[in-house]
């Protein structure tokens, strides 16, 4: 399968049927549970009580065998009208190598989004593929979404929204447009001195040019936004507000 990395503490490992990619300290792991368990999907679902998270299908939380390292397994799933016929089928190198190297530019430049550790591609029917994505699980950190529909008392939806807004500038500073911008992709958490501090994912369709305006970005960025938060608000029958 051809790669779309450039980074050079990225191991990958071939295997019969596909192949793990990852950070060079779990990529072993990866592979041996792979091997074990037929996928990383499948492994995180059988864990005792794993916890499912968002997503177009469960998201599971389980921590890596002789290690303390917590982390999410998602199975990628297409979205939009040609969902039903695409499912999880991917033409290699599949979006899970874009979204590692997005993971750590966005990192680099000052973007607060999740830490993709790995995934794992496995060969399915006419050369297409079946992509895990791995990432660091960051505890304690909630969407926006369910800010919104009060299921996150401990966040004041006021701090919420200007967390939000703090990433929204950055994004217009760098030109980064998310164009699936939604209440279900932006993740608060506490940071330092408890303040709160609002995270991007579900990276691997951004797009950015340093030399665009940082007004159309943010234009770009908000008008996606508002329209996110008014199909929710209307999902909720109740008004963004700190009122609970």
């Amino acid at each position: 399968m051809k790669e779309a990395l450039n980074q050079p503490d990225i191991e990958t490992r071939v295997l019969p049927a596909g192949d793990v990619t990852g950070r060079p300290e779990i990529v072993g792991t990866l592979a041996g549970l792979v091997s074990s368990h037929g996928t990383l999907y499948e492994w995180a679902a059988d864990r005792p009580q794993p916890r499912a998270l968002r997503g177009r299908a469960p998201v599971f939380v389980a921590t890596l065998p002789e290690s303390d390292l917590t982390v999410v397994v998602r199975h990628a799933w297409h979205g939009g009208l040609l969902a039903p016929l695409t499912g999880d089928l991917f033409r290699a190198p599949t979006r899970a190598p874009t979204e590692m190297q997005y993971s750590r530019m966005l990192r680099d430049i000052g973007i607060p989004t999740v830490e993709v550790l790995g995934f794992a591609r496995y060969s399915a029917w006419l050369g297409l593929c079946r992509v895990d994505v791995v990432t660091r699980f960051i505890p304690d950190a909630h969407d926006l979404g369910m800010v919104a529909a009060g299921l996150a008392p401990h966040i004041d939806l006021d701090d919420a929204l200007g967390a939000t807004l703090k990433l929204l500038i950055r994004l217009a500073e760098h030109g980064v447009i998310h164009p699936d911008l939604n209440v279900k992709n932006i993740l608060l958490r506490a940071a330092e001195r408890g303040a709160l501090e609002a995270l991007i994912i579900d990276i691997d369709v951004v797009r950015w040019d340093s030399a665009r305006p940082p007004s159309q970005t943010m234009r770009a960025n908000t008008t996606r936004l508002a329209r996110s938060m008014r199909k929710w608000r209307s999902q909720l029958a109740r008004p963004w507000s700190t009122t609970r």
